[in-house]
Protein backbone atom coordinates (compact mmCIF):
# COMPACT_ATOMS: atom_id res chain seq x y z
CA UNK A 1 0.00 0.00 0.00
CA UNK A 2 1.37 3.33 -0.85
CA UNK A 3 2.53 5.69 2.17
CA UNK A 4 1.22 9.26 2.13
CA UNK A 5 4.29 11.37 1.48
CA UNK A 6 3.68 13.96 4.77
CA UNK A 7 4.52 10.35 6.69
CA UNK A 8 7.24 9.75 5.08
CA UNK A 9 8.65 13.13 5.36
CA UNK A 10 8.91 15.15 8.26
CA UNK A 11 8.42 19.02 8.44
CA UNK A 12 10.26 21.54 10.19
CA UNK A 13 13.16 18.50 11.74
CA UNK A 14 16.50 18.07 9.85
CA UNK A 15 16.80 14.56 7.77
CA UNK A 16 17.73 13.33 4.57
CA UNK A 17 16.09 11.59 1.61
CA UNK A 18 16.31 9.52 -1.16
CA UNK A 19 14.15 10.69 -3.93
CA UNK A 20 13.81 8.43 -6.94
CA UNK A 21 11.66 9.95 -10.19
CA UNK A 22 11.27 7.69 -13.52
CA UNK A 23 9.91 8.75 -16.91
CA UNK A 24 6.76 7.52 -18.70
CA UNK A 25 7.44 4.63 -21.02
CA UNK A 26 8.69 6.31 -23.95
CA UNK A 27 10.19 9.20 -22.92
CA UNK A 28 13.51 9.83 -22.28
CA UNK A 29 15.54 12.29 -19.74
CA UNK A 30 19.28 11.03 -21.56
CA UNK A 31 20.52 8.69 -23.49
CA UNK A 32 19.22 7.42 -27.18
CA UNK A 33 16.18 7.58 -27.48
CA UNK A 34 15.59 3.96 -29.53
CA UNK A 35 12.22 5.76 -31.75
CA UNK A 36 14.03 8.53 -33.37
CA UNK A 37 17.95 7.76 -32.86
CA UNK A 38 18.29 11.15 -31.00
CA UNK A 39 20.53 11.74 -28.04
CA UNK A 40 18.93 13.42 -25.50
CA UNK A 41 22.11 13.64 -23.31
CA UNK A 42 21.42 17.43 -23.51
CA UNK A 43 18.65 17.20 -21.21
CA UNK A 44 20.86 15.52 -18.15
CA UNK A 45 22.71 19.08 -18.25
CA UNK A 46 19.02 20.73 -17.60
CA UNK A 47 18.88 18.60 -14.40
CA UNK A 48 22.26 19.36 -13.28
CA UNK A 49 21.47 23.22 -13.70
CA UNK A 50 17.79 23.09 -12.28
CA UNK A 51 19.15 21.40 -9.37
CA UNK A 52 21.82 24.31 -8.67
CA UNK A 53 19.22 26.72 -8.94
CA UNK A 54 16.74 25.00 -6.71
CA UNK A 55 19.79 24.51 -4.26
CA UNK A 56 20.25 27.94 -4.26
CA UNK A 57 16.82 29.14 -3.54
CA UNK A 58 15.41 26.18 -1.23
CA UNK A 59 15.98 25.65 2.44
CA UNK A 60 17.22 22.16 1.21
CA UNK A 61 20.76 20.97 0.25
CA UNK A 62 21.66 18.64 -2.31
CA UNK A 63 24.00 15.58 -1.17
CA UNK A 64 23.92 14.33 -4.31
CA UNK A 65 22.03 13.09 -7.52
CA UNK A 66 22.71 10.91 -10.87
CA UNK A 67 20.74 11.54 -14.16
CA UNK A 68 20.08 7.98 -15.89
CA UNK A 69 18.75 7.19 -19.26
CA UNK A 70 14.89 7.19 -18.06
CA UNK A 71 14.50 8.18 -14.20
CA UNK A 72 16.45 10.74 -11.92
CA UNK A 73 17.91 9.89 -8.26
CA UNK A 74 18.37 12.98 -6.04
CA UNK A 75 19.22 12.88 -2.45
CA UNK A 76 18.63 15.85 -0.09
CA UNK A 77 19.03 17.14 3.33
CA UNK A 78 16.20 19.16 4.61
CA UNK A 79 17.63 22.63 6.47
CA UNK A 80 14.88 23.81 8.41
CA UNK A 81 17.11 26.19 10.57
CA UNK A 82 18.66 27.96 7.24
CA UNK A 83 14.74 28.70 6.44
CA UNK A 84 14.04 29.87 10.20
CA UNK A 85 17.36 32.83 9.41
CA UNK A 86 16.27 34.16 6.44
CA UNK A 87 14.55 37.47 6.84
CA UNK A 88 11.35 38.23 5.19
CA UNK A 89 12.35 39.92 2.35
CA UNK A 90 15.27 37.80 1.68
CA UNK A 91 12.54 34.55 1.96
CA UNK A 92 9.99 36.58 -0.32
CA UNK A 93 13.25 37.66 -3.10
CA UNK A 94 13.76 33.30 -3.35
CA UNK A 95 9.99 32.56 -3.75
CA UNK A 96 9.28 35.24 -6.17
CA UNK A 97 12.34 34.24 -8.09
CA UNK A 98 11.07 30.22 -7.91
CA UNK A 99 7.87 31.74 -8.81
CA UNK A 100 7.93 34.92 -10.92
CA UNK A 101 5.27 36.86 -11.46
CA UNK A 102 6.67 39.22 -14.11
CA UNK A 103 7.71 38.23 -17.71
CA UNK A 104 9.55 39.86 -20.56
CA UNK A 105 8.88 40.35 -24.01
CA UNK A 106 10.43 36.74 -24.53
CA UNK A 107 8.87 35.04 -21.86
CA UNK A 108 11.88 35.24 -19.58
CA UNK A 109 11.06 35.98 -15.80
CA UNK A 110 12.15 39.27 -14.46
CA UNK A 111 14.01 39.73 -11.17
CA UNK A 112 11.07 40.22 -8.46
CA UNK A 113 10.74 43.88 -7.93
CA UNK A 114 11.64 45.93 -4.44
CA UNK A 115 7.72 46.95 -4.15
CA UNK A 116 6.50 43.20 -4.92
CA UNK A 117 9.28 42.04 -2.40
CA UNK A 118 7.96 44.71 0.27
CA UNK A 119 4.22 43.65 -0.23
CA UNK A 120 4.14 40.07 0.16
CA UNK A 121 6.78 40.44 3.37
CA UNK A 122 4.35 42.44 5.04
CA UNK A 123 1.93 39.91 4.69
CA UNK A 124 2.76 37.40 7.83
CA UNK A 125 0.55 33.92 7.09
CA UNK A 126 1.67 34.13 3.45
CA UNK A 127 4.92 34.54 4.59
CA UNK A 128 4.50 31.02 7.26
CA UNK A 129 3.31 29.18 4.16
CA UNK A 130 6.06 30.45 1.68
CA UNK A 131 8.67 29.54 4.18
CA UNK A 132 6.81 26.17 4.40
CA UNK A 133 7.03 25.66 0.48
CA UNK A 134 10.93 26.29 0.72
CA UNK A 135 11.63 24.13 3.30
CA UNK A 136 9.63 21.26 1.59
CA UNK A 137 11.12 18.02 -0.53
CA UNK A 138 7.87 17.99 -2.19
CA UNK A 139 7.94 21.07 -3.25
CA UNK A 140 11.27 20.85 -4.54
CA UNK A 141 10.97 17.99 -6.43
CA UNK A 142 7.61 19.50 -7.83
CA UNK A 143 9.51 22.71 -8.74
CA UNK A 144 12.31 20.43 -10.61
CA UNK A 145 9.84 17.57 -12.06
CA UNK A 146 7.79 19.97 -13.29
CA UNK A 147 10.72 22.47 -14.99
CA UNK A 148 11.82 19.46 -16.71
CA UNK A 149 8.69 17.49 -17.77
CA UNK A 150 7.45 20.92 -19.24
CA UNK A 151 10.98 21.57 -21.11
CA UNK A 152 11.32 18.28 -22.41
CA UNK A 153 7.63 18.26 -23.63
CA UNK A 154 8.07 21.50 -25.17
CA UNK A 155 11.54 20.34 -26.86
CA UNK A 156 9.05 16.84 -28.41
CA UNK A 157 6.40 19.07 -29.45
CA UNK A 158 4.07 16.99 -27.21
CA UNK A 159 1.73 17.19 -24.28
CA UNK A 160 0.96 14.77 -21.78
CA UNK A 161 2.92 13.18 -18.89
CA UNK A 162 6.56 12.84 -18.55
CA UNK A 163 6.73 10.90 -15.42
CA UNK A 164 5.07 7.87 -14.24
CA UNK A 165 4.23 9.85 -10.86
CA UNK A 166 4.87 11.38 -8.42
CA UNK A 167 8.51 10.74 -6.80
CA UNK A 168 9.36 8.22 -4.54
CA UNK A 169 10.68 8.79 -1.32
CA UNK A 170 13.19 7.17 1.01
CA UNK A 171 14.29 8.78 4.36
CA UNK A 172 17.82 7.62 5.43
CA UNK A 173 17.68 7.46 9.05
CA UNK A 174 21.49 7.22 9.75
CA UNK A 175 25.30 8.22 8.75
CA UNK A 176 25.42 4.32 7.36
CA UNK A 177 22.22 4.41 5.34
CA UNK A 178 23.44 7.52 4.20
CA UNK A 179 26.65 6.63 2.86
CA UNK A 180 25.50 3.09 1.21
CA UNK A 181 22.77 5.12 -0.35
CA UNK A 182 25.57 7.71 -1.55
CA UNK A 183 27.93 5.00 -3.01
CA UNK A 184 24.65 3.29 -4.71
CA UNK A 185 23.72 6.72 -6.40
CA UNK A 186 26.55 8.29 -7.14
CA UNK A 187 28.11 4.93 -8.60
CA UNK A 188 24.71 4.21 -10.50
CA UNK A 189 26.97 5.16 -14.36
CA UNK A 190 29.42 2.30 -13.45
CA UNK A 191 26.85 -0.35 -11.79
CA UNK A 192 24.69 -0.27 -14.77
CA UNK A 193 27.76 -0.55 -16.84
CA UNK A 194 27.54 2.95 -18.62
CA UNK A 195 30.90 4.27 -17.09
CA UNK A 196 34.03 2.52 -16.20
CA UNK A 197 35.47 4.67 -13.74
CA UNK A 198 33.74 7.08 -11.70
CA UNK A 199 35.63 10.01 -13.09
CA UNK A 200 33.44 8.94 -16.20
CA UNK A 201 30.66 9.25 -14.54
CA UNK A 202 28.94 12.41 -15.88
CA UNK A 203 26.02 13.96 -14.60
CA UNK A 204 26.26 12.83 -11.13
CA UNK A 205 27.22 14.43 -7.98
CA UNK A 206 30.62 11.94 -7.74
CA UNK A 207 31.93 13.64 -10.96
CA UNK A 208 31.04 17.18 -10.48
CA UNK A 209 32.93 16.96 -7.03
CA UNK A 210 35.66 15.33 -8.58
CA UNK A 211 35.77 18.24 -11.16
CA UNK A 212 35.84 20.36 -8.63
CA UNK A 213 38.51 19.19 -6.08
CA UNK A 214 41.07 20.99 -7.90
CA UNK A 215 39.21 24.30 -6.88
CA UNK A 216 39.04 24.20 -3.66
CA UNK A 217 36.17 22.28 -0.93
CA UNK A 218 33.96 25.45 -1.31
CA UNK A 219 34.16 25.02 -5.53
CA UNK A 220 30.73 22.87 -5.47
CA UNK A 221 27.59 23.49 -5.03
CA UNK A 222 26.82 20.37 -3.56
CA UNK A 223 26.11 19.43 0.24
CA UNK A 224 30.33 19.19 1.61
CA UNK A 225 30.96 15.80 2.54
CA UNK A 226 32.91 16.68 5.76
CA UNK A 227 31.41 17.47 9.05
CA UNK A 228 33.67 20.94 9.42
CA UNK A 229 31.75 24.11 8.69
CA UNK A 230 31.66 25.46 5.18
CA UNK A 231 30.22 29.02 4.25
CA UNK A 232 27.37 27.61 6.55
CA UNK A 233 26.67 24.17 4.97
CA UNK A 234 27.60 21.48 7.27
CA UNK A 235 29.19 18.04 6.23
CA UNK A 236 26.40 14.98 5.98
CA UNK A 237 29.60 12.22 7.13
CA UNK A 238 32.27 11.51 9.38
CA UNK A 239 34.81 11.34 6.71
CA UNK A 240 36.66 13.93 4.17
CA UNK A 241 36.04 14.61 0.49
CA UNK A 242 39.31 12.64 -0.28
CA UNK A 243 38.22 9.83 1.95
CA UNK A 244 35.05 9.61 0.14
CA UNK A 245 36.71 9.48 -3.73
CA UNK A 246 39.14 7.18 -2.27
CA UNK A 247 36.48 4.64 -1.19
CA UNK A 248 34.05 5.34 -4.10
CA UNK A 249 37.08 5.04 -6.84
CA UNK A 250 37.59 1.33 -5.09
CA UNK A 251 34.07 0.20 -4.81
CA UNK A 252 33.07 1.28 -8.13
CA UNK A 253 36.31 -0.22 -10.10
CA UNK A 254 35.35 -3.92 -7.68
CA UNK A 255 31.84 -3.33 -8.74
CA UNK A 256 32.03 -3.15 -12.20
CA UNK A 257 35.10 -5.87 -12.82
CA UNK A 258 32.69 -8.02 -10.94
CA UNK A 259 35.49 -8.92 -8.35
CA UNK A 260 35.83 -9.71 -4.79
CA UNK A 261 39.03 -7.71 -3.71
CA UNK A 262 39.44 -7.46 -0.07
CA UNK A 263 39.17 -3.67 1.64
CA UNK A 264 42.28 -1.79 1.49
CA UNK A 265 43.46 -1.09 5.19
CA UNK A 266 42.51 2.98 4.79
CA UNK A 267 39.38 2.12 3.55
CA UNK A 268 38.30 -0.37 6.02
CA UNK A 269 39.40 2.26 8.68
CA UNK A 270 36.91 4.55 6.89
CA UNK A 271 34.01 2.21 6.94
CA UNK A 272 34.88 1.35 10.22
CA UNK A 273 34.33 4.86 12.20
CA UNK A 274 30.63 3.61 10.89
CA UNK A 275 28.51 0.74 11.69
CA UNK A 276 28.66 -1.10 8.33
CA UNK A 277 29.23 -4.84 7.48
CA UNK A 278 32.31 -4.51 5.65
CA UNK A 279 32.04 -8.06 4.51
CA UNK A 280 28.72 -7.01 2.47
CA UNK A 281 30.24 -3.76 1.55
CA UNK A 282 29.74 -4.15 -2.20
CA UNK A 283 26.73 -6.13 -2.45
CA UNK A 284 25.18 -3.17 -0.46
CA UNK A 285 26.07 -0.65 -2.77
CA UNK A 286 25.18 -2.89 -6.07
CA UNK A 287 21.78 -4.56 -4.13
CA UNK A 288 20.72 -1.23 -2.48
CA UNK A 289 17.51 -1.02 -4.79
CA UNK A 290 16.41 -4.00 -3.95
CA UNK A 291 17.37 -4.07 -0.94
CA UNK A 292 15.17 -1.58 0.68
CA UNK A 293 12.18 0.31 0.51
CA UNK A 294 10.69 3.32 2.31
CA UNK A 295 13.01 3.34 5.17
CA UNK A 296 16.74 2.74 5.66
CA UNK A 297 19.15 2.18 8.72
CA UNK A 298 20.37 0.19 11.55
CA UNK A 299 16.80 -1.94 12.61
CA UNK A 300 17.20 -0.18 16.11
CA UNK A 301 16.51 2.92 14.04
CA UNK A 302 14.03 1.51 12.06
CA UNK A 303 11.66 0.89 15.05
CA UNK A 304 10.60 4.52 16.13
CA UNK A 305 9.52 4.81 12.38
CA UNK A 306 7.69 1.41 12.26
CA UNK A 307 5.53 3.23 14.63
CA UNK A 308 5.00 6.36 13.11
CA UNK A 309 4.07 4.39 9.82
CA UNK A 310 1.48 2.51 11.65
CA UNK A 311 2.84 -0.65 10.14
CA UNK A 312 3.57 -3.74 12.19
CA UNK A 313 7.04 -3.71 10.27
CA UNK A 314 8.84 -2.23 7.22
CA UNK A 315 10.36 -4.04 4.68
CA UNK A 316 14.70 -4.03 4.61
CA UNK A 317 15.10 -4.37 8.47
CA UNK A 318 16.47 -7.91 7.80
CA UNK A 319 18.87 -5.98 5.03
CA UNK A 320 19.65 -3.45 7.38
CA UNK A 321 20.92 -5.63 10.07
CA UNK A 322 22.99 -7.33 7.83
CA UNK A 323 24.55 -4.25 6.28
CA UNK A 324 24.51 -1.71 8.68
CA UNK A 325 26.14 -4.07 11.87
CA UNK A 326 29.74 -3.61 12.28
CA UNK A 327 31.60 -7.27 11.65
Amino acid sequence: MTVARSEMVTQGEEACYHCISRCVRGAYLGGVDPYTGQSQDHRKGWVQARLQELAALFGIEVITYAVMSNHLHVMLRTRPDLVEGWSAEDTVRRWLTLAPKDHAEDGRPKAPSRTAIKALAGKPKRLDEIRSRLGSVSWFMRSLNEFLSRTANREDGCKGRFWEGRFKCQVLLDDAALLACMAFVDLNPVRSGLADTPEQSEYTGLYDRIQDRASGPDATWLCPIGVEESGGLRGVLPLNLDEYLSLMDWTGREIRLGTRGEIPAELSDILGRLPINQARWLDTVKDYGKLFHQVVGHPDAMKPATEILGKRWLRGVRAGKEAFTAD
